[in-house]
């Protein structure tokens, strides 16, 4: 299979292999780079577990999942720490398996950038987050205030073996890569459907609320 190599940031893939995730809720500690030794991986670095913005994407990712799985394409979602973790699995927004950083320089080592109060404040007048906020609440997923709030993410696509497919940064809190982009990447845009897949761009939906991400 044939990869589109896009990213505009390649960090360094050993380094980052070699950072320790423990599993959610289980707690065993593991190397990153166990996540695509075996196989593609599809790994979602989310900013905060309460954060609807990241309650969102998870939820969106559901759609894709499947399609993922059937060609042997592991997701997994990482968080920055573990507080909230509890109410992001019993909300069920993210069916795969979930681990945090054992150290949240790895965040730092994969480029993802820290807000301040004021700049993330600002973030959530941004059309994508007004959006993003309108289309969470209508789908009732709820957040907390719980956690780091100013914690950007992102997300890693790496081949089996470790050859890093496209790495993502977050440029603001409610960022992310629309589902068929992602299938894209694994040679899979022939399986989206539009029509039954939720992911939906973000300037198609009407927005008139707000709410802390």
């Amino acid at each position: 299979m044939i990869f589109s190599k896009i990213a505009k940031m390649t960090p360094d893939i050993i380094a980052i292999g070699s950072q320790k995730i423990k599993s959610i809720p289980g707690g065993e500690s593991v190397e990153l780079k166990t996540l695509w030794q075996d196989q593609n991986a599809a790994i979602i670095f989310f900013r905060r577990w309460g954060c609807l913005f990241c309650r969102l994407w998870a939820k969106e990712l559901g759609e894709i999942a499947p399609i993922l799985k059937k060609n042997n394409i592991k997701l997994v979602g990482i968080g920055v720490e573990e507080a909230g973790s509890k109410e992001f699995i019993d909300g069920k927004f993210f069916d795969d398996e979930l681990f945090c950083v054992e150290d949240r320089s790895t965040y730092q080592m994969l480029g993802f950038k820290r807000f301040n109060v004021v700049t993330i404040l600002t973030s959530l007048l941004w059309k994508q987050s007004r959006d993003a906020i309108s289309k969470g609440k209508s789908m009732g997923l709820g957040g907390d205030l719980k956690g780091d709030w100013v914690q950007t993410g992102g997300a890693l696509f790496v081949e089996k073996g470790g050859n890093v497919i496209r790495h993502f940064a977050q440029t603001g809190p409610s960022d992310h890569l629309p589902n068929e982009e992602i299938l894209k990447l694994f040679g899979l845009e022939n399986e989206y459907n539009a029509e039954t897949m939720a992911n939906k761009k973000r300037e198609e939906m009407e927005c008139n609320t707000e709410a802390k991400p």
